[in-house]
């Protein structure tokens, strides 16, 4: 059984252990004793170094855990003879222990405002997240930020303790695990069943920063920065929206609703553009259509092999079908790559239903789609069903390719 040094002292950085067993390879090592945290709970392990060789992970496997070394620790015979020395990287451990205990903070403040139990949590590289069972309001989640900042602004004591579990703990959440218990507890506001390290003091978390909501699977996912994190992200928040008021020649307060003018702006001038790009479509659909010969059979026929299919694509084939109501029927066919789809437009006199044409031969080709009798329009699965449909409705249409 390995014995846990950061069970007691989180702050415990280097440390001298007996190796107990090793892989066949060497590179996985057990030791009677470690301040190596492994992954649990929501937490990262510790990296750090054993006799010099970096320790690249830290496995929890019940009554010992694993330190897995990037190179062979090599060993004589006798493993058990071995003493090594720990050391624990500071750096990465004390950034795990403000998040960890910044979220039991979080956790107690939401239950307490908000009757907004914990569901789940995890400590990633760059931020951390929390599941609670309800929805916030923004305004409440405004509120849950100044409660826990002013709790790491009082420097509450943060202890570690441990009791039976057949004891009344009075835990923030009940605990399913047996026997001794260790607890750990913010003066006045939570105690709860934990693994992991954490701070002695709430004023060590550091500021506390809550910032994007996502639903996740029925609950509410809050992302939040504690300490170092939280100070990082502020000051790269802070750069972006000076970038960002430099270029609009704006105070940092005046930027938002310049960029908000700018982007209304900016929506306004594309619906002008889109409206432009259709009706200059319909003008080279009718052009197109005055230039083209009628077949025999008294029919305009194009094919158009385009890059993609748009607005302006359907524009120009309804335009070029249409144009002909008193001279004459019209069929226009277009095929795009950029994704493999396909665009049919037939005039009422032409004596053919583009839709159940084209679902049809999309049927065929394995592609989906449909339309009614003047427009139609599908996508294939790959450029060679575009090109078997494509066959295939010049072969119907009467076109050459």
């Amino acid at each position: 059984m390995t014995e846990r040094l950061y069970y007691t002292d989180s702050y415990l950085t280097e440390f001298r252990a007996r190796v107990v067993d090793a892989s066949p390879d060497q590179q996985r090592i057990y030791l009677d004793r470690t301040a190596f945290y492994p992954t649990s709970g929501g937490q990262p392990f510790d990296t750090g170094h054993l006799v010099g060789l970096p320790v690249v992970d830290v496995i929890d496997e019940g009554d010992r855990i694993a330190h897995v070394l990037s190179e062979p620790l090599i060993l004589s015979e006798r493993v058990n003879e071995h003493e090594v020395d720990g050391r624990i990287d500071l750096s990465r451990r004390f950034d795990h222990m403000q998040q960890h205990t910044g979220q039991h903070l979080l956790s107690a403040v939401l239950l307490e405002l908000f009757d907004a139990p914990t569901v789940s949590f995890h400590l990633g590289g760059e931020s951390s997240t929390i599941d609670i069972a309800r929805t916030l309001e923004p305004v409440e989640l405004h509120e849950a930020e100044r409660r826990a900042n002013q709790i790491v602004f009082e420097n509450r004591p943060v202890t570690v303790g441990f009791q039976h579990s057949s004891e009344d703990l009075g835990l923030r959440k009940p605990t399913e695990r047996e026997g001794e218990v260790r607890i750990v507890s913010i003066q006045g506001l939570d105690r709860s069943a934990c693994g992991g390290t954490h701070v002695r003091a709430t004023g060590e978390i550091g500021s506390i920063l809550l910032r994007k909501l996502d639903r996740i699977r029925g609950n509410l996912r809050i992302e939040f920065l504690c300490g170092g994190r939280a100070v990082a992200r502020a000051r790269a928040d802070f750069e972006a929206l000076s970038q960002i008021a430099r270029v609009f020649s704006a105070t940092l307060d005046d930027a938002p609703a310049m960029v908000e003018a700018q982007r209304e702006k900016l929506q306004e001038s594309d619906k002008i553009r889109r409206r432009l790009a259709t009706e200059l479509a319909a003008s080279r659909g009718r052009a197109l259509y005055a230039e083209t010969p009628a077949s025999t059979d008294g029919i305009r026929r194009v094919l158009r092999r385009v890059e993609s299919l748009a607005e302006e694509s359907r524009a120009e084939a309804q335009s070029f079908t249409s144009s002909g109501q008193t001279a004459g029927a019209a069929i226009f066919l277009a095929l795009a790559e950029n994704p493999p789809s396909v665009l049919l437009a037939c005039s009422k006199d032409s004596g053919l239903n583009a839709g159940d044409l084209l679902k049809r031969t999309l049927a065929e080709a394995g592609g989906r789609g449909g339309g009614n009798r003047a427009l139609a329009q599908g996508s294939l699965p790959s450029k060679e069903a575009l090109d078997q449909l494509a066959s295939a409705l010049a072969r119907q249409l009467g076109l050459e390719d």
